[in-house]
């Protein structure tokens, strides 16, 4: 019987979503951990990021197994659920305001990415993350041990190592051949600062796009908006461009690019692009991996978030979903640490591939939906095939994670 250390050694590559519910779930289950993340501290990209809304037995179970649900609550909005889809004339044709409701499970109030993030920062020792450790290279050494080297020289050994490094997962190939490959359609991340939302100038544009998300979409394009709880509005644009189509270096530019895409929508969605921040312009291509990517386990390694099952955002499941993961599989090793099998090597496998197994059928649901709700928003018939979308969505529940 092959074993590990009784207290292995775990690292973790990625300080997203995924990575941080795992390093909770695991430290407070008396698992000692280690998560290594790219950025040189927490504020680095504390300003990106879209609003994010909780699913009961996904993002809000993940939290709630760790003692953060009161912390979520204080900080979410529940006024963000607000949603609104309209075309090019900004006018909606659907409007669905939150809804007063005694089953708490049906709530999905929206919280910022950077403020949860910042909650769960908190919630953990300062010395289980180490920052500034981009991963270059992960070599296997048997047993399912594998040396970890990263670009500022630092090298260790874990027992066990978990890819929750995102899109471009240096941890993937371990695992998988697999490649995010290019859906066909290109975005730009745009924003208005806070003060500018605020402005008197801009009062349109805040009764427009209400408290929540407003979308609006026609000819094959689309404009997603959403209120931060800053007051920042972030808007998202999709466009059907080539993966080589790609915008300019100058924001002035790329606001003369963008006008020219949306030339003849109404006035106050033009002023999302005139008037946005010049620091925080962002080109985003859409790529996914294969709905239901999956792979033969790899002895002590797995993958989690978006580094397993990368996929377009048309299903607002991608932080619902690596929050899921990563509380499943933390809760799977710490049942092992609790029956007192955490080192031994064949239980710890076959609880991962376990793990592993329900982890990719789920994902592949989520990512096939993800497809066919993008080609429904991004068409030449929207609003009216967006629309009919969500209302299939909403009445099957399918995405009651």
């Amino acid at each position: 019987m092959s074993t590990t250390p009784s207290t292995p050694r775990i690292a973790i590559i990625g300080g997203g979503m995924g990575g941080l519910v795992l390093l909770m779930t695991l430290l407070r289950r008396r698992i000692p951990a280690t998560l290594y993340e790219r950025d040189a501290d927490m504020y680095v990209r504390a300003h990106i990021g879209s609003t994010l809304d909780l699913g009961w037995e996904s993002g809000r179970r993940a939290l709630r197994e760790n003692g953060l649900e009161e912390a979520y609550i204080a900080n979410s909005r529940p006024e963000g659920q607000e949603v609104r889809i309209g075309g090019k004339d900004g006018i909606p044709i659907l409007h669905r305001t939150p809804k007063e409701s005694d089953d708490e499970k049906k709530a999905r109030p929206e919280i910022d990415r950077s403020v949860l993030r910042k909650i769960m920062l908190d919630a953990v020792p300062a010395d289980t993350i180490k920052w500034g450790h981009a991963l270059t290279s992960a070599v296997p050494l048997g047993n399912g041990r594998h040396e970890l080297t990263f670009a500022n020289s630092f090298k260790t050994v874990c027992d066990f190592l978990v890819g929750a490094d995102g899109a471009r997962s240096r941890v993937r190939p371990l695992v998988s051949s697999a490649t995010p490959v290019y859906v066909g359609v290109n975005s730009v991340e745009i924003s208005l600062a806070p003060e500018v939302a605020a402005s008197p100038e801009l009062q349109d544009v805040a009764a427009a796009v209400g408290k929540g998300s407003m979308f609006a979409m026609q000819d094959s394009k689309m404009l997603g908006t959403q209120v931060s709880s800053s007051g920042r509005v972030r808007t998202y644009v999709y466009l059907r461009e080539p993966a080589e189509w790609t915008i300019p270096s100058d924001p002035k530019e790329v606001r003369k690019v963008l006008l020219e895409k949306f030339e003849g929508w109404a006035p106050w969605i033009h002023k999302l692009i005139e008037h946005c921040d010049d620091a925080a312009i962002y080109h985003r291509p859409l790529y996914m991996l294969p709905a239901g990517h999956k792979w033969e386990h790899v002895p002590g390694v797995t993958l989690i978030g978006d580094a397993a099952h990368l996929m377009t955002p048309f299903a607002a499941a991608g932080a619902n979903l690596a929050m899921q993961d990563a509380l499943e599989l933390g809760l799977a090793l710490a049942k092992l640490f609790a029956d007192g099998k955490l080192g031994d090597r064949d239980s710890l496998e076959a609880a991962v591939e376990e793990f592993e197994q329900t982890m990719c059928a789920r994902a592949g649901r989520i990512a096939e939906m993800s497809t066919v709700n993008l080609q429904a928003c991004v068409h030449p018939n929207a609003p009216q095939s967006a629309i009919q979308r969500f209302m299939e969505v909403a009445k099957s529940g399918e995405l009651d994670l």
